[in-house]
Order: C-alpha cells, then structure tokens, then sequence
C-alpha cells in the first residue's frame, strides 16, 4: 500500500498542513523541516523516481527558452522536450519559448511572457552578466531552473545537462591529430559564437591538445560565425584559397551547412579533415558521402529527456543544486550512424 501524507507525518514528527505545504511546494515551511519531510517521503516511497532521481507528487508547468533560429540541432532538442514532456503524466504542460537571438536582451523579451504557473525553466543561454540576473530573477520567483548545452555556472541554477564541452574540444583535436597521421600543416576553426560558455569551452579544449600533442599543426583561421551557415561558407571559402593545402576544418557550434556548400564548391585537391558537432538530418547526409569524416554528438533525445527530469527532479528536492552528471558524446562515423 502506498504511503499517505499522514503516514509522512508520523515518520517525522511534523503536521499534515506541513508536509502538505512541503510537497507541493508551498511557502509557509522552513528549510529544516522540507528536508525533514522529503526525507521521508523518499525512505516511504511516496515520490516517484525516475533514474534514482525523485519527482514531485503533483504534475509540474514546465518552460524552455531555446534560441533554434535556423540551427537544427536546437530545433531536434524542442522537438524531443516536447515528445517527451507530452508522454510524463507529472509534466502538467510544456511550453517551448523561441528566442529570437543569443542576446541577453532576447532572453529578458522572451521572460517576460513566463507563465505565472511555471514551476520549472530550462534555458540555453549565453554567459553574461545581463543573463546570470534575468536567470537570477527567475529563480527569486521561486521557480526552479536548470540551463542546457551550454552552462551558465555563475546562475543560481539547480543543475546543468549536457556534455563537458571542454573535453569535447579535446577530442575533436585528438581526433584531427590522429586522422592526419603527423602530417604538418594549417588547420581552420569555425567558431559559432565565444558568447556561449560551451563553444568558448570546446576551443580551449581543441587548442591545449593540439599545443600538448600535435605541435605540428597550427589553427591559422578561426572566426566567429554567430551560427549563420553565410558566413560559415565564406569562412571556408577564403580559408581554402589562402590554404590550398589545409589539413583540418573543425566546426565548433552551428554553420556546418556553410562549411559543407564551401567544400562542394571549392573541391580542393585532397579534402581536409572536416569534424563538427551534432547528429543532425544534414551531417548524417555529410558522412555517408564521406564530405564529414565524424560527428562529436551531445544526444538531443537524452539532453531532452534528462532536462525535464532535472527540472521535476529539482522541484522534488528542497537542495538547491542536484548532483552533476554529465551527458557522455557520441563519436559517429559513417559506419555507425544510428537509426533516427
């Protein structure tokens, strides 16, 4: 028989208003007595669990901030959140907001038509100061908050989903160095935005295994593309003509499509090595013609997935942060693309 609110009471000593208040996440209980009562609840096996992490009694509004734009990784992600969302019967409803830009002031637009019945917000956003307050605010309000892809560690949020983006810069070199064999020469860096914690973390990773490793070969272009496939492709189009021999293109965040269309185009005498992020409908197309030699993928079906659980996970517990768990990539070759 499951257990009841009385049955909580009892186990620790408080009334049934208080564990009421507690597991519905009410005002009106100090900090002590909501461990108290979720400490009971788990050892009753009154709250569900999902992947050992306990979910709140009643179902929660759940909203995400995601800026998707043309980047089709981000539009995977949506895609999948509210797949998921939709089969959870804790998940009241789930409401994906558009952002209109990286900017800290897209994300204040975009705040300020949050649900006053949110309980929980995922968010993708750029590391700044502007964006650690809006995050902070949000979190004032009493709703819980974990970021997504790319962290914001100075926010106040309970967890963060994702990969360790340093060290899937580091592997991206260590990948680049061992394709090349010893070789010596320039490689070329496509960068999505250094606004992103992520992409910022991903070129000191690429950059130290390289000095570490593969003195040999020197990044002589590295831009900035803010994502726009454009520019991206003429990135790499006057990468290829100042570098008729370029080793490597390593492709940090979004524009993969650009570099692509570039080395189409250019066809230079011996491909260079070409590795970028995400498992996407185009970098699958990409590797089985052998125009992308490996995908490093964060997994949007499982950022998706543990995203919600974190968020009813951190509605659950009375601790302000959860334990941190990264999200392990996927090194995907044309030999391995998995099903869709």
């Amino acid at each position: 028989m499951k257990a009841t609110v009385s049955d909580i009471a009892r186990s620790c000593g408080l009334s049934t208003a208080t564990v009421d208040r507690v597991l519905n996440n009410r005002p009106g209980a100090s900090a002590a007595n909501r461990q108290r009562v979720i400490e009971a609840a788990k050892q009753l096996g009154y709250l569900p669990v999902v992947d050992q992490v306990a979910l709140p009694s009643r179902p929660a509004h759940l909203e995400f901030f995601l800026p998707i734009g043309s980047n089709a990784f981000m539009a995977d992600l949506a895609r999948h959140i509210e797949d998921y969302a939709a089969r959870l019967p804790l998940v009241a409803s789930c409401r994906i907001h558009k952002l209109t830009g990286i900017s800290p002031s897209a994300l204040q637009t975009a705040v300020e038509n949050l649900s006053l019945k949110a309980n929980g917000v995922g968010v993708i956003a750029v590391d700044h100061p502007r964006t650690r307050n809006i995050l902070r605010e949000i979190v004032e309000a009493g709703i819980r908050l974990v970021t997504l892809v790319s962290d914001v560690p100075g926010a106040p949020r309970s967890a963060y989903v994702g990969i360790d983006n340093r060290v899937a810069g580091r592997t991206a070199a260590l990948l680049m160095g061992r394709f090349l064999g010893g070789r010596k020469g320039h490689l070329a860096m496509v960068v999505g935005s250094r606004s992103y914690r992520g992409h910022e973390e991903r070129e000191m990773g690429f950059r130290s295994v390289l000095g570490e490793e593969f003195p040999n070969l020197t990044v002589t272009s590295a831009v900035e593309i803010n994502d726009e496939p454009e520019v991206s492709y003429t990135a790499t189009m006057n990468a290829l003509h100042n570098e008729p021999e370029l080793l490597g293109i390593y492709c940090i965040g979004a524009g993969r499509s650009g570099v692509a269309k570039a080395l189409l185009e250019a066809r230079p005498q011996k491909k260079p090595v070409f590795i970028c992020h995400d498992l996407t409908r185009e970098t699958r197309g990409y590797l089985v013609d052998d125009l992308l030699d490996v995908v490093i993928d964060q997994n949007a079906r499982l950022i998706a997935e543990q995203s919600v659980i974190r968020l009813l996970g951190s509605i659950a517990s009375s601790a302000p942060y959860l334990t941190r768990k990264f999200i392990d990539p996927r090194l995907i070759f044309k030999e391995n693309v998995p099903v869709q």
